[in-house]
């Protein structure tokens, strides 16, 4: 491999005299270099005497040559000094590798033809990087096995003696190969076409069976049609006589429905007789009613205000004067923190259910007393909130419904320990927290033992045991979740 400049008959003598004295060549071996380059043809004295001929112009390449010239050119444009690199091409010797020949193509191509002194710079390296097939292109000749577009490219940069032929031979071989390539498609395309052909061919003959069976199945449905077309124009015929016989029924019973008309109108007229006759009654008769619901509603009224005038005479009798403490405050004042117990015997007040619409019902009562087991009420609708904010949510909630039913409320909450900075709790709802020793389901069952027979308790708890021992004393048990619904719908 040669590490001179490769030969360019196109590049001017000044060039090729600066290009031998970098590598160290004498004078003389530029002078015999450059003077083959401008050789005068054989007998043209006068061009001979007047100078060197022109340059021939650029071959025309094909376009696979042109893009692998610009691709090599690319690869060894950043290893170039960047004095070496024309101005026009320092910017696109930035690039990315992958974007260097595809959007700097344009101005590499034109420095290449423009520029043969930059052409020799990148000749030296791409031969360099091209080996045994550089050094064979060199000397003009082209491996067999080689493939024609490198090896064009490669005549096109080092343009040896009969470079243009290498060129032209390896266009001969694109184009040959484009051709071969075009020739396999139409083949291609051919059998492709043959082979559809076949199969519309054998598609057609199977359609065309199926036409046949088509048109038989067609040719039997048509007699089948005909056949009952026969029967439905004989059915016609018989459904026309038919609809003549009913035409002479239809008038027949028209006439049957008009006497039948007259009698009913006779009947109703008569009816309407018997009715303003029933009315009549029914008019004496209610006054009769309400002269008789006079009299009981007096006698119920006199009635009611004797038991009223006796109760005022028992109780004046008994000398009753009004309690300012009800019984749960006696069991609060004995077992718990705060006021209320006196022994009741049971009764038969419980109920068996849990529908949370009783509590409404149930509060509605006169007198009602409604007993809340608070912690097992709290910790099932809002157990997220520390002990203090569950029990203020709660009296909170409990104080609205004292205020909208006037019952009495009660809430007990387990507490060993007496709390202390409770906040006051509102009017009508009363407070308490379980002895040490004692539960609150204990507190309770006081609670309902200490009512007096009679009265309304209702206990909301959803511990079964609170709840069958409150209904054997005659309590009313509901679970917590219908407390929770109203207060959550207050």
């Amino acid at each position: 491999m040669p590490l001179t400049e490769p030969y360019d008959d196109h590049l001017p003598q000044e060039d090729l005299v600066a290009l031998d004295g970098a590598a160290g060549n004498p004078d003389d071996n530029v002078v015999s270099e450059t003077s083959g380059a401008f050789d005068p043809a054989p007998g043209d004295g006068a061009a001979a005497e007047s100078g060197p001929t022109l340059p021939e112009p650029e071959p025309t390449l094909p376009e696979p040559v042109r893009q692998r010239i610009v691709a090599l050119t690319a690869a060894v444009l950043p290893t170039l000094p960047a004095d070496e690199v024309p101005v026009p091409l320092r910017r696109v010797a930035k690039f990315a590798p992958n974007r260097r020949a595809r959007l700097g193509a344009p101005a590499i191509a034109a420095q290449l033809t423009a520029d043969p002194l930059f052409r020799q710079r990148v000749t030296a390296r791409v031969l360099t990087d091209a080996g045994d097939l550089g050094a064979a292109v060199v000397e003009g000749t082209a491996p067999a096995a080689a493939d024609p577009v490198e090896v064009a490219a490669l005549a096109y940069l080092a343009r040896p003696r009969g470079w243009r032929e290498l060129i032209d031979a390896s266009g001969a071989a694109v184009r040959a190969e484009a051709d071969s390539a075009v020739v396999a498609e139409l083949v291609r395309e051919a059998e492709q076409r043959a082979t559809r052909a076949e199969h519309d061919r054998a598609v057609a003959r199977v359609e065309a069976e199926k036409l046949r069976d088509e048109l038989a199945r067609v040719r039997e449905e048509l007699g089948q049609l005909r056949e009952e077309s026969r029967q439905v124009a004989r059915t016609l015929r018989e459904t026309q006589a038919r609809e003549r016989k009913a035409t002479e029924l239809l008038a027949t019973e028209r006439g049957r429905a008009a006497r039948a008309s007259a009698d009913v109108d006779a009947e109703l007229r008569r009816a309407r007789a018997r009715l303003a006759e029933a009315e009549s009654a029914a008019g004496v008769a209610r006054a009769s009613a309400k002269e008789a619901r006079s009299v009981d509603d007096a006698r119920l009224w006199l009635l009611l205000e004797t038991i009223g005038q006796a109760a005022v005479g028992l109780r004046r009798e008994l000398a009753l004067d009004p309690v300012d403490k009800l019984p749960a405050d006696f069991v609060a004042d004995a077992f718990a923190e705060q006021p209320g117990t006196a022994p009741a015997s049971p009764a038969a007040r419980a109920r068996d259910t849990d529908d949370p619409a009783r509590l409404d019902q149930l509060l509605a009562l006169p007198r009602a007393h409604l007993v809340v087991d608070g912690y097992n009420v709290t910790k099932r609708g809002f157990g997220e909130m520390s002990l203090e904010q569950q029990r203020k949510r709660l009296i909170t909630g409990l104080g609205g419904i004292a205020a909208q039913t006037g019952d009495e409320v009660t809430v007990v909450f387990d507490g060993a320990e007496r709390m202390h900075g409770l906040p006051p709790a509102p009017r009508g709802v009363r407070v308490l927290f379980s002895r040490k020793g004692e539960t609150a389901d204990e507190l309770i069952r006081r609670l309902v033992r200490a009512e007096p027979s009679g009265r309304p308790v209702v206990v909301v708890s959803s511990d079964r045991e609170v709840a069958d021992g409150v209904r054997r004393h005659g309590a009313y048990p509901l679970g917590a979740d219908s407390l929770l619904r109203r207060l959550a719908r207050s």
